[in-house]
C-alpha cells in the first residue's frame, strides 16, 4: 500500500510544476545563503586563530560551505528538470533521471540537517581550542623580540579591550605567568632580584594586569599594579570593591561571540533544511505522478502521486535485502538439487559420423 497517496489531474500536475520550478530557483538563493554563512563563519575563525589551537573548529564552515555549493547546483538542475515536467514528452527523458536525482537530494538534504546540528555540537571543541590557544598567547605575551611570536602581545591587547575581558580565566592568570619582558627589567633593582628569587622558575611574577585589561567606563583611574595590595591604594578592597579591570575571561567572551554567531547560522541552517525538505516532498509526488501518467498512456487523465510505493516497513526490509545481496550476484547457489544450467551439459558430437542422410531434408 502505497505511503500518502494522492491523485493529480493533468492540470494539478502542470500546477505542482511550475510551482516546483519556481521553489527550485529559491532553493538556489538557499544555497548561496548557505555558502554566504559558511564564509563568514571561516572569516570570524581566521581572525582570531592566533588564539585558537588547531583542531576541527572549521568542520562546520567547511561543511556549510560545501552545502551550499552544492544546494546550488543540485537545485538549478532540479529546476530544469520540473520545467519540462509540466510536458509528459519532455519528461521521458528525465524519467530514469529522477529517482537517482531524487535519492541525491535527500542525501544533500540530510547534510544541511547535520550541519544545523554540528553549529549546537561545536561548542566543547571551540572551548578547548580557545583555552589552549589563549593559554600560549598570554605565555608568549613578553616575546615581543622573538619571530613568529611578537604579534601576539598586540593580539592580545585588541582582543582585551574589544571584548572587554582580561587573561583566559580571568584576570588572576596574569599573576600566574611573566608577562613583562626580561629587556624592560632592571636586574640591579633589588625589588626585581628579590621576585625572581623568590619564584621557583625564576620568572618576575606581580599582581598586575596589562593596560588592556582596564575598564574605561570605570570612574577610577587604573589600577594595573598591586591589585591585591590594599594598603597600595588609597580607599581601596580588592575582596569587596569592584575592580575596574575587566573581570571577565576572554575565554569565556569568544565562547559567548561564537557560540551565538553558530546559533544564529543554526537556525537559518534548519529553516533552509525544512523549505528543502518540502521542496523534495514534492519532487517526489510529481515524479511519481508522471510516471503513472505515463504508464496508464493517457497524457490528460489522471494519476496516482505517492512518496513510497510501498509502507515503510516493506521499504525498509527491500532495501535491507539489496544491501545483504550486494556482491552476491557472481556467486554459484550451491543449494542441493538446484544446479546452475550452464554446469554438467551433455556434449554431444556433430561430427559428420552421426549425421544421418535420412535427417537431412531432401530437396524438391
Amino acid at each position: 500500500m502505497a505511503v500518502l497517496k494522492v491523485k493529480f489531474t493533468k492540470t494539478k500536475r502542470d500546477k505542482l510544476a511550475q510551482i516546483l520550478w519556481i521553489l527550485n530557483w529559491v532553493s538556489v538563493v538557499s544555497g548561496i545563503i548557505l555558502f554566504s554563512l559558511g564564509l563568514f563563519l571561516k572569516i570570524e575563525i581566521k581572525k582570531r586563530n592566533e588564539v585558537m589551537a588547531k583542531g576541527d573548529i572549521n568542520s562546520v564552515p567547511n561543511m556549510l560551505i560545501s552545502v551550499g555549493v552544492i544546494a546550488c547546483i543540485i537545485n538549478f538542475l532540479g529546476g530544469k528538470i520540473c520545467y519540462d515536467c509540466s510536458d509528459a514528452n519532455k519528461f521521458s527523458r528525465w524519467k530514469l533521471v529522477m529517482l537517482p536525482y531524487i535519492v541525491c537530494t535527500f542525501c544533500f538534504t540530510f547534510c544541511i540537517l547535520v550541519g544545523a546540528l554540528m553549529c549546537y555540537t561545536m561548542r566543547n571543541e571551540l572551548e578547548e581550542s580557545l583555552y589552549l590557544g589563549l593559554r600560549d598567547a598570554i605565555k608568549f605575551y613578553k616575546d615581543t623580540d622573538i619571530p613568529g611570536r611578537c604579534f601576539l602581545k598586540k593580539t592580545v591587547d585588541l582582543l582585551q579591550i574589544g571584548f572587554h575581558c582580561c587573561g583566559n580565566n580571568g584576570f588572576r592568570d596574569w599573576f600566574e605567568i611573566q608577562w613583562v619582558s626580561a629587556r624592560y627589567l632592571n636586574m640591579a633593582s633589588k625589588e626585581v632580584q628579590d621576585r625572581l628569587k623568590s619564584n621557583v622558575d625564576g620568572k618576575f611574577l606581580v599582581d598586575g594586569v596589562p593596560f588592556s585589561c582596564c575598564n574605561p567606563s570605570s570612574p577610577r583611574p587604573c589600577i594595573q599594579y598591586q591589585l591585591t595590595n590594599n594598603s597600595a591604594h588609597y580607599n581601596y578592597d580588592f575582596l569587596t570593591e569592584e575592580l575596574n579591570i575587566w573581570v571577565r575571561g576572554c575565554r569565556e567572551a569568544l565562547l559567548d561571540y561564537y557560540t551565538a554567531i553558530m546559533r544564529s547560522i543554526g537556525i537559518a541552517a534548519l529553516l533552509i533544511w525544512l523549505f528543502e525538505l518540502s521542496v523534495l516532498i514534492g519532487v517526489r509526488y510529481l515524479q511519481t505522478a508522471m510516471k503513472n501518467v505515463l504508464l496508464l498512456g493517457d497524457l490528460e487523465g489522471e494519476s496516482d502521486g505517492w512518496l513510497l510505493e510501498n509502507s515503510f516497513v516493506e521499504t525498509a526490509k527491500y532495501n535491507i535485502s539489496i544491501i545483504k545481496n550486494l556482491g552476491k550476484a557472481n556467486q554459484i547457489s550451491t543449494v542441493s538439487g538446484m544446479n546452475d544450467p550452464n554446469i554438467d551439459i551433455q556434449n554431444t558430437d556433430h561430427g559428420k559420423n552421426n549425421v544421418t542422410t535420412k535427417s537431412i531434408p531432401a530437396a524438391r
